[in-house]
């Protein structure tokens, strides 16, 4: 291209204010200054009002002692700590609740889900009923149904329902045993982590394998070997340094063990059964999404039906699946704040509502447990799509 033709290129170009790609670079920059500009007039009108009526502002108030108990704490803390502990406590309950919730219903989701498609008509037809009734109530009604009338049901703590000597349930709770870790068990939990590593890896370099050559190597023995044997060993290396702490009936109540509150129990039977049932229709769709060749041709190659499941249609059902897959886990971390309604002691409840109600530093309050809930969603979201990349379909 001669240097005339770069000249006559150069002066066919649009104008800036014709030019689609500056006018949306313009626009875009022109609402992010409006929209800033409104928060900052809602934020210092917000401040001058709070000024105008006493109210002091500004983060100060964590560093105040608290004077309140929380029922569950899974950090040492008691009345004579700070409101900034407070906050710990009840996002460390919310973690707590959230991730379980998120494996126990993702299990049973799938399981149902699998199930709806049984082409035996008893199991098929008992997760039909369990999802559509699960999915049309509500799920405060679900979690009072589970804190007010199976659990406080339950019997006092001389009747316990016992399983053994080491698992107790009653209307206080459930009691189990409570690992006691002593000198050199941090080597176990030092080798458990890297045997865990270990197999991931194995198992991914097998995945590879069977990519490139089509044969299959099973790694599943040798990967749970790994994970059982070698902390094993170095159990008994170290001189059996972990032991259990059995819960004792002791008067009224029992002393020692692990407790599991009723509250938390309640909610996250809820949470999981609840979501569970959303995740076993995505699971039902994801499944039939996949053609029935696919099944076919794997049933031609002599695989099993578990093999066929699980190698075949499983791995393409994650494309159609993880999307709203999605939504249902945030859906569920959201849902976790209806925890209040039966007083489990999660962030809204003791951070937004006791610790707002006794300091009245309501702007601070809700804006840092809404900055917490957002980012637990972004968190939650960003997991899940760099999963969804992994699964997804790669075209040439």
């Amino acid at each position: 291209m001669t240097e005339r033709d770069e000249r006559r290129l150069a002066s066919s170009k649009p104008a800036p204010w014709n030019d689609p790609k500056t006018r949306a670079v313009v626009f875009q920059a022109l609402t992010v200054v409006v929209v800033g500009y409104v928060f900052y007039v809602i934020f210092q009108n917000t401040l001058y009002n709070m000024e105008r009526r006493g109210i002091s502002t500004g983060f100060g108030f964590l560093h105040n002692q608290a004077g309140f108990g929380v029922l569950m704490s899974l950090i040492p803390y008691n009345e004579t700590d700070t409101y900034g502990r407070t906050f710990f406590v009840g996002l460390l309950n919310t973690l707590l609740v959230s991730g379980l919730g998120i494996v126990f219903a993702t299990v049973v989701g799938f399981l149902v889900g699998v199930a709806r498609l049984s082409s035996n008509w008893l199991i098929a037809k008992v997760a039909m009923v369990y999802i559509e009734t699960l999915r049309n109530i509500p799920l405060l009604l679900q979690i009072f149904f589970w804190y007010y009338v199976v659990l406080q049901a339950l019997p006092s703590a001389r009747q316990s329902m016992s399983l053994g000597k080491s698992l107790f349930l009653n209307i206080r709770g459930l009691y189990l045993p409570a690992p006691v870790l002593n000198d050199g068990a941090g080597y176990i939990i030092f080798t458990a982590v890297v045997a865990v590593i270990a197999a991931v890896i194995i198992a991914i370099w097998a995945n590879r394998h069977q990519e490139k050559t089509g044969n299959r190597i099973k790694v599943l023995w040798l990967n749970l070997s790994l994970v059982v044997v070698a902390p094993t060993l170095v159990y008994f290396i170290m001189g059996r340094p972990v032991s259990l702490d059995y819960p004792t009936l002791q008067g009224f109540n029992f002393q020692g063990g692990m407790r599991m509150i009723p509250e938390l129990m309640a909610l996250l039977w809820a949470l999981s059964f609840y979501t569970a049932a959303f995740i076993a229709e995505i699971v039902r769709s994801g499944i039939l999404a996949v053609g029935h060749g696919q099944t076919e041709a794997a049933r031609s190659l002599g695989l099993r039906s578990g093999q066929t499941l699980r190698l075949i249609i499983i791995p393409q059902a994650l494309r159609v699946i993880v999307p709203p897959l999605t939504s249902q886990y945030l859906n569920l971390a959201k849902n976790s704040s209806l925890a209040t309604a039966i007083g489990y002691p999660d962030l809204v409840s003791v951070f937004m509502g006791t610790t707002l109600n006794q300091t009245g530093q309501a702007v601070e309050i809700v804006g840092m447990t809404m900055a917490v809930y957002l980012t637990i969603s972004l968190s939650i979201s960003g997991f899940m799509n760099w999963y969804n990349k992994r699964v997804a379909l790669v075209e040439r």
